[in-house]
């Protein structure tokens, strides 16, 4: 007998047999058992995350003064506006007819064409730019189109 066929006869069988002691004999449960019970935890896995601090507001929140501070500067600053008095810069006020100066955005807000520039400001007139063509518009318009 040649070595191929006994390989054809004998591989049938052998197969056949190592089926039937992996199925009957509980081995392929008990495997896939271990497996399934080192993949899946006992118990769920929870993670926990620190909250994300911006560092602007912790650098804010450093800086800030507490309440009672707060309340000192403003007494220390009323004592001394009161020291100044009206008899300072011979009664003049300096800051007669100004306005506050617009509040400056934060970095994270997006910048806008009129930002720093307050909603009554009247911007620039531009009536007379053109001068004396800007009563005749159109007919300027109309010499441009015929080449002239």
């Amino acid at each position: 007998m040649k070595k191929s066929e006994l390989k054809t006869i004998l591989k049938p069988l052998i197969k056949e047999c190592i089926h039937e002691s992996l199925l009957e004999g509980g081995l392929i449960s008990n495997i896939i058992a271990e497996v399934v019970k080192g993949v899946v935890p006992s118990e769920p896995l929870v993670e926990t995350q620190q909250p994300q601090i911006d560092p602007l507001k912790e650098r804010f929140q450093r800086n800030a003064f507490s309440q009672e501070q707060s309340t000192n500067l403003k007494n220390h600053k009323n004592k001394l506006m009161s020291a100044i008095g009206g008899g300072a810069y011979n009664g003049v006020n300096l800051f007669e007819g100004t306005t506050p100066a617009p509040t400056q955005a934060s970095p994270s807000q997006q910048a806008t064409a009129l930002a720093g520039h307050p909603p009554s400001d009247p911007g620039v007139d531009i009536s007379s730019l053109f001068g004396a063509v800007g009563n005749n518009w159109n007919a300027h318009m109309n010499d441009v189109k015929e080449g002239k």
